[in-house]
């Protein structure tokens, strides 16, 4: 469900295209839709036009963010049972989402102050060029795939996507793995980790985890195609 909704630019969104995949519909079929409402200029702070880059090929394509009420506009020409079903759920990830961020909104005078701070701190560290890749930097530990790709604006299932149509990973059952071109250069480590099934049974299943020295060639080669941190990317 953390995938049906994410955080960009402080508000929780959904893309067209993970509406497209959780709905089953052509991702042009949608974008049609989108565009049919923004013909209202009421709608159209509630959509984001961006590109992102298909697996299969390579090429460039428009996708759509969208807020809530904008989600709750698209979704209401979907009808039947199972449409019914993941509503639900989008609902409910934009009630959770929404309730993290609310958790971070200072009630008191001396919160907000340390807030304040905080992102003072954060500006003067997180000057131009050199913000992502201080802060990246400065980690010396692990990092999971979920948090990069936040750090791009990406939920973790386009990210995995993304790098998988650029030919830096493939999946091998439920694991993310680096192509042999990478795979010995200690970009990633490969970690066990405990999880309970539907079924309430206990499991373990392998999750892959990128070194500071991948998350640089991550960096490094998502920038040579143009795609850069959200930190970096123009206001």
């Amino acid at each position: 469900m953390n995938d049906l909704v994410i955080m960009k630019n402080q508000q929780a969104v959904t893309s067209s295209l993970q509406v497209a995949e959780t709905f089953e519909k052509e991702h042009r079929n949608v974008l049609a839709t989108i565009g049919g409402l923004l013909k209202n200029k009421h709608t159209q702070h509630m959509f984001a036009k961006e590109t992102y880059i298909n697996e299969q090929n390579g090429q460039s394509y428009p996708i759509y963010y969208m807020n809530r009420d904008g989600f709750t506009l698209l979704a209401m020409g979907f009808t039947g049972t199972k449409a019914l079903k993941f509503k639900l759920q989008y609902i409910e990830a934009f009630n959770e989402m929404e309730q993290q961020v609310k958790f971070q909104v200072p009630s008191t005078l001396p919160e907000a102050l340390r807030l304040a701070a905080d992102q003072a701190e954060k500006i003067s560290v997180l000057q131009p060029k050199a913000d992502y890749t201080d802060s990246m930097l400065a980690n010396k530990g692990l990092e999971t795939i979920s948090m990069i790709a936040k750090n791009y604006g990406y939920s973790t299932r386009e990210f995995n996507k993304l790098l998988h149509g650029l030919g830096i990973q493939y999946k091998q059952g439920k694991t993310w793995l680096l192509y042999a071109k990478y795979q010995d250069e200690g970009y990633t480590h490969v970690e066990p980790y405990e999880y309970t099934n539907s079924d309430g049974i206990k499991q373990v299943r392998n999750t892959m985890k990128w070194t500071q020295a991948g998350q640089k060639f991550l960096y490094d080669f998502l920038k040579s195609k143009g795609i850069m941190p959200l930190v970096e990317q123009p206001a």
